[in-house]
């Protein structure tokens, strides 16, 4: 089998940064692994990398501009001629990340995914649907972004908008600010849970469905062993294993057409007097384990109870 390939992933549109993120640590030397690394560049802006500046040898990069580029065979080719023992992408940030997820050699596993933004320009692509789309795909992948030429949205009415943006693809993303004068301030905006992760039986709200799918995928392991009750939607499917429904809701990301159904895959000896789309209201213990439908481990449910339930006022919820 081959070497795993630690993959370090930075993201973002034309412009905002990323470049200079990468130029800066490819100066550090704690960056230094000992390894030779290929540097993949997929779009390229004013800003160019200058390699004379880099703290360790044995830099490759290399431009894919044409997305046909990124598939596992040449990137596979890219890695043997390079030697490289890592890779850093620098990615388009009109190209969503599932593409990349769905090219990536076997072999090459995403270590660490950050994302940047200009601090002039987020609030304009945030308002705007296909931009903001875009946005989400990014930050849901990311562990940190990084609004640069922050002070353009240094106010607490843009700081609550981009927090609630961030929110909404992910729960535990890290947000920073750049200033021009290299200080950096971190968001501290509390995130507290709409439910009591301690009672008995931990209640989900009708509204609060979606902040719940995204915590536990987020952080699976604090629901380990608890019951839940949520109200749903049915989803009968094969993907969801033997004698197992999905129970789910429609979610809105950003815009009537992102609407998306999630859920998640639910052991239950009564799943086939279950009707498609069919309103219930579930009680589960949840597990994280192993399952097809993540090709991998996350939160599984064991149902103790499934009853007929009424659709609710607002039938698609969101994620923040």
């Amino acid at each position: 089998m081959a070497n795993e390939i630690p993959v370090y992933l930075f993201v973002g549109f034309l412009e905002s940064g990323k470049t200079k993120f990468i130029q800066e640590t490819f100066e550090d030397p704690n960056f230094d692994s000992g390894d030779k690394t290929l540097l993949l560049v997929c779009e390229e802006g004013e800003e160019e990398y200058n390699e004379k500046k880099f703290a360790f040898p044995g830099v490759t990069l290399k431009v894919l501009e044409d997305k046909a580029e990124l598939n596992p065979q040449n990137l596979a080719r890219l890695e043997k001629e390079s030697g490289a023992g890592r890779v850093v992408i620098e990615y388009n940030g009109m190209w969503l990340l599932q593409d990349l997820a769905n090219n990536l050699p076997e072999n090459w596993i995403v270590y660490q995914c950050i994302a940047t933004a200009d601090g002039t320009t987020a609030l304009t692509y945030a308002r705007d649907n296909s931009m903001r789309s875009l946005l989400l795909d990014k930050i849901a992948r990311s562990e940190l972004i990084v609004f640069n030429r922050a002070e353009a949205v240094n106010n607490d009415a843009a700081r609550q908008e981009l927090h609630k943006l961030v929110r909404q693809a992910s729960r535990k993303c890290d947000i920073a600010y750049e200033f021009a004068d290299g200080s950096v301030a971190y968001d501290d905006i509390p995130d507290p849970l709409p439910f009591d992760l301690n009672a008995p039986i931990v209640e989900i709200g009708e509204d609060d469905f979606g902040i719940w799918y995204m915590d536990c995928q987020d952080e699976p392991q604090k629901y380990v062993g608890k019951t839940v009750r949520f109200l749903a939607q049915v989803c009968q499917t094969n993907r969801a294993g033997k004698n197992s429904f999905v129970p789910g809701r429609f979610a809105m990301t950003c815009c009537v057409q992102d609407i998306q159904f999630v859920g998640f895959p639910c052991s239950y000896d009564g799943y086939k007097a279950l009707e498609q789309r069919a309103w219930v209201t579930v009680t589960a213990k949840v597990n994280y384990k192993f399952h097809n439908i993540y090709r991998g481990k996350g939160p599984v449910l064991t149902a103790i109870s499934v009853e007929p339930a009424e659709k609710p006022q607002n039938d698609v919820v969101t994620f923040s």
